[in-house]
């Protein structure tokens, strides 16, 4: 297993229940695979450039170890869903 960062940017319209439960879906696909290390509310954060017409965005911060599984299903996941704005999945070198 790797260890992992990934940012989650959610629309800033998006209600925090939404969000929660968004949050522990990704959770949970990363613990079937590896383990949660941190998970870090940023907030609401301004972004560089309009994103669908939004200046802001609300950030999402997390920290696991998995396997290329489950990067891969969250990937998936986090394209589908509609209240994540942008996503993105880094490595992180030892």
């Amino acid at each position: 297993m790797r260890k992992y960062e990934a940012i989650v940017i959610f629309y800033p319209n998006t209600e925090e229940e939404e969000r929660t439960k968004v949050l522990e879906r990704l959770s949970n696909i990363i613990s079937a695979n590896g383990s949660v290390e941190s998970v870090e509310e940023w907030g609401d954060r301004k972004l560089a450039y309009l994103i669908d017409d939004y200046s802001n965005g609300y950030y999402v911060l997390c920290t696991f170890n998995a396997n290329q599984e489950a990067i891969n299903e969250l990937d998936r996941v986090a394209k589908i869903t509609e209240s994540i704005m942008r996503h993105m999945v880094v490595r992180i070198d030892d």
